[in-house]
């Protein structure tokens, strides 16, 4: 890995693609074992989830299902405050086990705004799978059962994670390099 340049900014490496990988798989196992004869739901929140949860539920040997919501609060590199949503849940979640798959929690205003109307659908259970979380940026009581890394305050573009809709696609995730 090596320093990228997406639009006007530069990245530098933060975490490779093998240590989320590995991180994704002892996720994955945690969850087969907890949900073990309970058919959970997930529920991935688009954009930035998609290659986590992808990555994730792949390593789910268990009989799941997979759904998509897509829910924004993010411009450039800063949030809005707003969230936005732009696809519905069509399932019903009434007595279901509930996995949310997010890509990062930082302020927690994204759950904080969506959890409501989830626990109003009644599920059995309801949890929360991030890759990433920004303990100090948190503003809202989100707990993340199912978290791959604790990281800073700081800007990351990567597996999911884009700036201004570009990096997404890359298999690594970068910090962005202040000047």
């Amino acid at each position: 890995m090596s320093e990228i340049q997406v639009i006007d900014k530069k990245f530098k490496p933060y975490i490779s693609a093998a240590r989320i990988s590995e991180r994704i798989k002892e996720l994955a196992k945690e969850i087969n074992i907890e949900y073990e004869g309970k058919r959970p739901i997930f529920i991935a929140i688009l954009n930035g989830s998609f290659m986590f949860a992808s990555d994730l539920f792949k390593d789910i040997n268990i009989d799941a299902e997979i759904c998509f919501i897509k829910l924004a609060s993010y411009k450039g590199t800063r949030s809005t405050g707003n969230v936005i949503t732009s696809i519905g849940l069509d399932e019903p979640l009434k007595d279901r086990h509930v996995i949310i798959i997010e890509d990062i929690v930082d302020t927690g205003n994204t759950l904080h705004q969506f959890l409501p109307q989830l626990y109003n659908q009644q599920p059995a259970s309801l949890k929360i799978a991030s890759l990433l979380h920004k303990p100090t940026a948190l503003k809202f009581p989100i707990v993340i059962d199912y978290l791959g890394f604790d990281v800073p305050n700081i800007f990351l573009l990567g597996f999911g994670l884009d700036y201004d809709g570009l990096g997404r696609n890359l298999a690594e995730i970068y910090q962005l390099v202040e000047d």
